[in-house]
């Protein structure tokens, strides 16, 4: 089945590590895009795939089935309720929406208290994931973030006690003067909390982000490669003592927790994006939206498709994009379903890149399936270069 992907462009402040697409709140202006989300979902009724491109036959059955919807941003929290009940409402119209959907919604700490998620569930979201990214105050700060640690564990237990029964959580690690005790100091706090998933993700520090300059302003610096292996190792350990079971590269959940929208990306699913910069695919045809908030509200007011750069795959790139996710996950690739699917032998095409992989121990083969070990997983872009 499709998933839906919901992109909620608004922050209350900028981190200054993000390099997403994303803008200051503005209550008006949120008002709008709400509106023109709403508009845009509702039309796709009528136009499934863009027709901007000679796509060869674009069109799927009318409503298709879709079995996730994911509020991602920005800041998804900073919608009312109401705003989020209207926007799942326009997917039911528009889609035919699985009774055992999983719906999703990120949250910020400092956004959201008991009354407000119980309202959000009342909305229709059963999922949270909660953006903590640390436990330790003086990380947070350096991150500036709004929330502090004591705000992020309450944050968790009003999850709790709104009725969240699916409730994730996300951590990053190897921050400026971040050491490895500090970093496993933010995993047992997280665990203790014992939540149903978890996120773990490696800082980058993008060029032209706030944190470069502040890093350099402070003389912060990162520890060394080592030590983020080790952090990265070590975190998925105890994760997995804690009952907490990795099934990709970043992320580890409880059984029957695993997040069915992402495995979309990760399993050569299909998915459809609304707002301001989402991307889709699906149909063997990949596009994205127009980035700009002002722009994306004024194309869909006038009845445009806000929908640019709408493509159809090479059979290259899809096979190409299918060992790329794949590989992220720790079950692996299945060359028998590579070979069914794109009609290519796994092994005859790549075979004789992939054995130096094997033979250093990154990579594991058993019969069909092959996958990354957790060492390989610290040197996966080098793995799936294999597969340019």
């Amino acid at each position: 089945m499709t998933g839906l992907y919901i992109h909620v462009p608004f922050c209350a402040a900028i981190c200054n590590y993000c390099n997403f697409n994303r803008g200051l709140f503005d209550p008006n202006l949120k008002r709008r895009y709400v509106d023109a989300v709403v508009r845009e979902i509702r039309a796709h009724r009528d136009t499934p795939v863009p027709n901007s491109q000679p796509i060869p036959n674009p069109q799927s059955p009318i409503p298709s089935p879709a079995d996730t919807i994911y509020f991602g941003g920005g800041t998804p929290s900073l919608l009312e309720p109401g705003e989020v009940r209207r926007i799942v409402g326009a997917c039911e119209e528009a889609f035919d929406v699985a009774r055992d959907r999983e719906v999703t919604l990120e949250a910020n700490p400092e956004s959201i208290d008991a009354a407000r998620l119980a309202a959000y569930r009342d909305a229709g979201v059963n999922r949270l994931s909660i953006g903590v990214q640390s436990f330790r105050n003086a990380e947070l700060r350096r991150l500036s973030r709004l929330h502090d640690a004591d705000r992020a564990a309450a944050a968790y237990q009003d999850a709790r006690a709104a009725g969240f029964d699916n409730v994730s959580l996300d951590l990053m690690m190897w921050l400026p003067q971040q050491s490895v005790g500090e970093w496993l100091e933010s995993i047992d706090a997280a665990i203790a909390l014992a939540p149903d998933h978890l996120s773990l993700y490696l800082l980058e520090v993008y060029p032209n982000a706030p944190l470069k300059d502040d890093m350099a302003r402070a003389k912060w610096s990162q520890a060394p490669d080592d030590d983020a292996a080790t952090m990265y190792v070590a975190a998925m350990e105890r994760l997995e003592d804690a009952g907490l079971l990795q099934y990709e590269i970043s992320n580890a959940a409880r059984r029957g927790r695993r997040s069915r929208h992402n495995l979309k990306y990760w399993t050569d699913g299909e998915w459809l994006g609304f707002g301001c910069g989402a991307h889709s695919t699906r149909d063997g045809v990949r596009w994205k939206n127009i980035s700009s908030t002002t722009e994306y509200i004024e194309t869909v007011a006038r009845g445009a498709s806000p929908a640019v750069d709408a493509r159809c795959l090479t059979s290259d790139e899809r096979l190409g994009d299918a060992l790329f996710t794949g590989l992220r996950l720790v079950d692996g690739i299945d060359a028998n379903a590579i070979q069914t699917r794109y009609g290519v032998d796994l092994w005859r095409r790549f075979g004789a890149d992939l054995e130096r992989f094997l033979d250093a121990g990154l990579l594991q083969r058993d019969g069909a399936r092959l996958w990354l070990t957790r060492r390989g997983m610290l040197l996966a872009h080098e793995v799936m270069s294999v597969f340019v």
